[in-house]
C-alpha cells in the first residue's frame, strides 16, 4: 500500500571492539538494522577500562603507513570503504612517525558516537551467552566469555576453537637463501619442508642470540602456563645447551640430499599459504620482543637477510581454525548465515580485526538482502587476508597480520627492481584494484544509506 514502511532486514553484530564497531556500521550503511551487543559495563574484562567501543587496549597504533608497507595498503583500501576505525584514526591521529597512532579516548569516543548516531544500529548493552539464529557476525574478540565460547565451540566442534596463541615467525620466501636451504623431509618423506644446516659455530652463535634475547612481559590477563606441546623455544633452549637439538632443531634424518653431509642441527620451514610466500619456523613459537626475535631469526643460517613478515607470539587469545571452518566471504562453512571477524577470525591487530569486520559486515548485510557474497580481488591485502584465513595449512593454524606475502608482489631477480618498488607496485595495485571493486559493488547493491 503506498504509505506502508517495509521493516529493513535485521542482523545481529556480537562485540563492539574494532571488528564489530565496523561490521554494524558497514552493515547499517547498506540499509539493514543492526542489533549490536556489548558485555561492557555490565560484564568486564581484564584487559578494558571503559565501556566505550573500539578501546585500545595494548597499543595506540594501527601500524606504519606509506606505500612501501602492508599495513599501508590495508588502511588505504579501509578509508576507500570508509571503515569506521580507519577513518576516525585518521581524525585522531597522534605524530608518530611513519605510524598511523591516534589519541585512545579521543578515537574510542569518536567511534563510538559514529557508531551509535546511525539510526539503522541499537546497541544493547549485556553478555550474549548463546550463538542467536538469524544473521550474525560475531566479533566478540580474544577474550570472549567462557558461555559465549562454549556456544562457539558447541557450533563448530570442540577442537575447532583455541584458547592460546603460540606462533612461531613467519618468513617472506623471497627473502630465504636459497643456496643455504634445501628441501627434505624427515627420514626420506615428501619433500614438503626447507631445511636450513648449522655447523657447530653457527649454532654457538644462535644459542648465544637466544640467551641474550628479551621475552615479552605479558599482562596479567594472558600469563599462561606453558605445556610441553607448545614451549617457547626460548624456554627450551634454558633448559641446556642441546635440548633444542633434541627438539625443533633435531637434525637425525635430515642430511644433505646432494652431499650427505650431516649437520650439528637444522631448523625447518614450513610452507605457510597455498601460493607458498610465506614460510613459518616449525617449533619456534616464541614470546620474544620482536626487535630481539628479528636478531635470533637472522643468526640462522640462509635467513640472514629474512624478512619477518609475522612474528611469534605467546599469549591468551580466543581463535577458530579458520581453514577448517569459514569460507573466504568469512561466513561458517556449516552455517552461513555467520560471520566470523576479528581476533575470533584468526586475525592479528586493529588494523585486521576492523577490515575483517567490514567485510564481515557488508557480507552480512548482502545475504540479508538477497545480495552474493563480496570478496576482494586477490591483489588487495584484505582480499589475500581473507583468502589466506580460509586455505592456509589447518594443522598448527596461527592467527595471521597484514603483510607483503599475502598478495602478489614481483620476484626479487638480476636487474629486477629493488624491494621497496616492487611493495610499492603491489601498493598501487592492490589500491587500484580495492577501488574498482568498491565500484562494482556500489552499481550492483543498494544505496548506501
Amino acid at each position: 500500500m503506498p504509505g506502508t514502511r517495509t521493516l529493513a532486514p535485521r542482523i545481529t553484530v556480537i562485540g563492539a571492539g574494532m571488528a564489530g564497531s565496523d561490521a554494524a556500521l558497514a552493515a547499517a550503511r547498506l540499509g539493514v538494522a543492526v542489533d549490536l551487543w556489548e558485555q561492557r559495563p555490565v560484564r568486564t574484562t581484564p584487559a578494558h577500562h571503559t565501556d566505550r567501543f573500539a578501546e585500545l587496549v595494548c597499543s595506540n597504533s594501527l601500524g606504519g603507513e606509506g606505500e612501501s608497507n602492508a599495513k599501508g595498503l590495508l588502511q588505504a583500501e579501509m578509508a576507500a570503504a570508509g571503515g569506521v576505525v580507519v577513518t576516525s584514526a585518521h581524525a585522531t591521529r597522534v605524530p608518530a612517525g611513519g605510524a598511523l597512532a591516534v589519541d585512545r579516548e579521543a578515537f574510542s569516543e569518536r567511534v563510538t558516537r559514529e557508531v551509535r548516531a546511525h539510526p539503522l544500529v541499537t546497541v544493547h548493552v549485556g553478555e550474549v551467552e548463546r550463538v542467536p539464529e538469524g544473521i550474525v557476525v560475531l566479533a566478540s574478540g580474544p577474550l570472549t566469555s567462557d558461555a559465549l565460547a562454549t556456544s562457539i565451540q558447541e557450533l563448530v566442534g570442540e577442537g575447532f576453537l583455541g584458547f592460546y596463541d603460540a606462533a612461531a615467525p613467519v618468513i617472506a620466501h623471497d627473502s630465504i637463501d636459497l643456496d643455504v636451504a634445501y628441501r627434505k623431509g624427515r627420514y626420506g618423506q615428501a619433500d614438503d619442508y626447507l631445511n636450513l644446516p648449522f655447523s657447530r659455530e653457527a649454532y654457538d652463535r644462535w644459542y648465544a642470540a637466544v640467551a641474550e634475547a628479551r621475552s615479552h612481559t605479558p599482562h596479567d590477563w594472558e600469563k599462561l602456563e606453558f605445556f610441553e606441546g607448545c614451549m617457547p623455544i626460548e624456554e627450551i633452549a634454558r633448559r641446556g645447551y642441546d635440548t633444542p637439538r633434541f627438539g625443533p632443531l633435531k637434525p637425525v634424518g635430515l642430511e644433505h640430499p646432494v652431499t650427505g653431509e650431516r649437520f650439528f642441527a637444522v631448523a625447518q620451514l614450513r610452507q605457510e599459504d597455498a601460493a607458498g610466500r610465506m614460510w613459518s619456523l616449525v617449533g619456534f613459537q616464541t614470546g620474544l620482543k620482536w626487535g630481539d626475535q628479528k636478531t635470533v631469526v637472522q643468526t640462522i643460517p640462509g635467513l640472514e637477510e629474512a624478512d619477518v613478515v609475522r612474528y611469534g607470539v605467546m599469549h591468551r587469545n580466543t581463535y577458530l581454525c579458520a581453514p577448517r571452518l569459514l569460507d573466504a566471504d568469512l561466513s561458517l562453512r556449516t552455517r552461513p548465515d555467520v560471520f566470523v571477524a576479528g581476533v575470533l577470525a584468526g586475525t592479528e591487530g586493529y588494523l585486521e580485526s576492523s577490515a575483517t569486520g567490514w567485510l564481515a559486515g557488508t557480507n552480512a548485510a548482502r545475504r540479508a538482502l538477497g545480495f552474493p557474497p563480496a570478496i576482494p580481488p586477490e591483489a588487495t591485502m584484505l582480499g589475500g587476508l581473507v583468502r589466506y584465513l580460509a586455505s592456509a595449512q589447518a594443522e598448527g593454524f596461527q592467527p595471521m597480520n597484514a603483510n607483503w606475502g599475502l598478495v602478489p608482489v614481483a620476484p626479487k631477480g638480476r636487474g629486477a627492481p629493488g624491494k621497496r618498488e616492487r611493495r610499492e607496485a603491489a601498493y598501487r595495485a592492490g589500491r587500484d584494484a580495492f577501488g574498482s571493486w568498491l565500484e562494482e559493488l556500489k552499481d550492483a547493491a543498494p544505496q548506501i544509506v
